[in-house]
Parts: structure tokens; C-alpha cells; sequence
């Protein structure tokens, strides 16, 4: 006997009535969401925008859901690229150089009134903010979010091999900052 997923519920909501089935989607789903963009936007007012835009393009595009991936790495898919393009606005209008917003981030992540972590959470979000893009991207949905390589391959439009490379340097570089504090 195979079990039904919460997901597959939701799923037939969706296809049955639209209005109702989307309230279940954002309130499945908006905290994990709300939490993968501010881990790349840092910003609470960033990730709230970004949040606000996911479900706006969600909603939109529900039509073209075709249920060929599933619900959660659909939306997280509307979600990371809601914070790449984000991320990329702010770079473009940046009174700062691009070597210079992990700094800027990381004073804001200390002031953040939303941020509540302790001492060692600071250093592993300040370490985080300093790799690369795709390598924080991947290691935020590896280990914070708990995805698989499959389902960040489908995320990201990338081979796994690449995907597990990308977190493999993340976590060498992030253990390489912590190791000289």
C-alpha cells in the first residue's frame, strides 16, 4: 500500500480548487521559503520582497505546473532565483564594490534585530556570506534546508556531480574561516 504525501493533498486541492489549495501552499510553505531567501538575502526587508514575489510568480505560474517535479522544488526553484535576481539588482545599484557587501552583511546581520543566533551562528553566517554565490546557494539548500542532490539539481538546473563538487569547496572554505578564528 503506498502511502499519500501531504504534498499529493495539496497537490489536488490545487487541481480542484485553485483559491484554496494556493492559502495551503503559503501556509505549508512560506516559513521554509521565507527562511532559504533570507539565508541568501540577509536582509529581512530583502526576504520578505523576495518571499512576497515567489508566491506572486507561483501564483502566476500554477497553470504551468505540470507536477513533473514536485511541489517543494518547484517553488523553491521560483524562490532561489526570486533571490539571485535580488541579489544581482543590489550588486548593480551598490554604492559599495562587490568585495565590500560581506562586510556591509555582516554588520547588518549583527544589528538585525531578527537575527537571535549566538556567537558561533554569527561566525558560520559570517563565513557562509563569504563564498561564492553558487557555493552558498547550494551549501544553504544542503544544510540548512536538507535537500537532496536530485532535488537541488532540479532547483538549480544543475548536474549533481557540480552540485556536490560546489558543496564540498563550500564546506572546505567555511572550515578553513572558522578554523583561523
Amino acid at each position: 500500500m503506498s502511502k499519500v504525501k501531504p504534498e499529493d493533498n495539496i497537490t489536488e486541492i490545487l487541481r480542484t480548487d485553485l483559491n484554496k489549495g494556493f492559502r495551503l501552499v503559503v501556509e505549508k510553505y512560506s516559513s521554509k521559503l521565507y527562511w532559504h531567501i533570507r539565508r541568501l538575502v540577509i536582509l529581512h526587508e530583502d526576504a520578505d520582497d523576495a518571499l512576497q514575489n515567489t508566491f506572486i510568480n507561483a501564483w502566476k505560474g500554477m497553470g504551468d505546473f505540470r507536477s513533473d517535479s514536485s511541489l517543494y522544488t518547484w517553488l523553491y526553484t521560483i524562490a532561489t532565483n526570486e533571490a539571485l535576481t535580488l541579489i544581482n539588482k543590489r550588486k548593480r545599484n551598490a554604492a559599495v564594490s562587490i568585495d565590500d557587501m560581506g562586510s556591509y552583511f555582516d554588520n547588518s546581520l549583527e544589528g538585525s534585530a531578527w537575527f537571535d543566533g549566538d556567537e558561533a551562528q554569527l561566525k558560520l553566517q559570517n563565513a557562509i556570506l563569504k563564498l561564492p554565490e553558487k557555493q552558498r546557494v547550494v551549501f544553504n539548500l544542503k544544510y540548512f534546508d536538507d535537500m537532496t542532490y536530485v532535488e537541488m539539481s532540479t532547483v538549480l538546473k544543475t548536474s549533481e556531480g557540480a552540485l556536490k563538487a560546489s558543496y564540498h569547496h563550500a564546506v572546505k572554505k567555511i572550515e578553513k574561516m572558522l578554523g583561523d578564528d
